[in-house]
């Protein structure tokens, strides 16, 4: 059993209980979205510890995305709250075929405005992992300046790092920005997850061998 930290932007998500255009929708059903609450609540089905830190508004959907975690058994005690900014929020279109409409609003949510000093006194005994993703770095410069330095300190530490570049291009300014920047982390971890077009795009490589070639020459 692995204890393992991560962080990252949990938010409410509406998904509409019927299909048409997301401004048409008149009903919607709550759940709470994130690919590392994804993550987190897999890694708990499989029997590891997963911490989450992240930073939530001090609202009904903040409070709410807290107790689904503890419910789904993360442990919330590196989760801290902002009094003055909201929760992020995204809603969702059903479908049948093709992809959702998906309408998200997290600018300037609490959590993109987590930086270096949320929780400046990380205890990284508790931990022998961390998993890192690549939206926490566009959300802001602080979030992105967060990650760096949490990775920094882990490789101190011998903690190992997982990093998924899971790529949001409308969260970044441009694409050579999202580039730089994600490769530039990746190379700080241990283990890189790209999927198959994520690595193409990243590396302008097509074949699988050269995508993994790419990232194991940058160590």
């Amino acid at each position: 059993m692995s204890k393992i930290l991560t962080v990252g932007e949990p938010m409410a998500l509406f998904v509409a209980q019927q299909e048409g255009s997301l401004e048409e929708t008149e009903k919607f059903s709550c759940f709470v979205a994130g690919a590392e609450v994804n993550f987190s609540i897999g890694m708990v089905r499989l029997g590891h510890q997963i911490t989450y830190i992240t930073k939530l508004g001090n609202d009904p959907f903040g409070k709410q995305i807290e107790k689904f975690l503890q419910h789904s058994g993360i442990d919330t005690s590196y989760v801290t709250y902002d009094e003055q900014l909201f929760t992020g929020i995204q809603w969702k279109q059903k479908v049948t075929k093709g992809d959702p409409q998906v309408f998200s609003l997290r600018k300037n949510s609490a959590a993109s405005q987590m930086n270096v000093q949320t929780i400046a006194k990380l205890c990284w005994d508790e931990f022998d992992h961390i998993h890192l993703t690549g939206i926490p770095s566009a959300l802001s410069d602080g979030c992105r300046q967060m990650m760096y330095e949490r990775m920094v300190q882990a490789r101190a530490k011998g903690v190992q790092i997982s990093y998924d570049p899971n790529l949001r291009p409308g969260l970044w300014q441009d694409k050579e920005e999202m580039v730089r920047e994600i490769n530039s982390l990746a190379c700080c971890a241990d283990i890189v997850l790209p999927g198959i077009e994520e690595g193409k795009l990243l590396t302008g490589r097509n074949d699988v061998q050269e995508i993994a070639d790419f990232y194991h020459a940058a160590e």
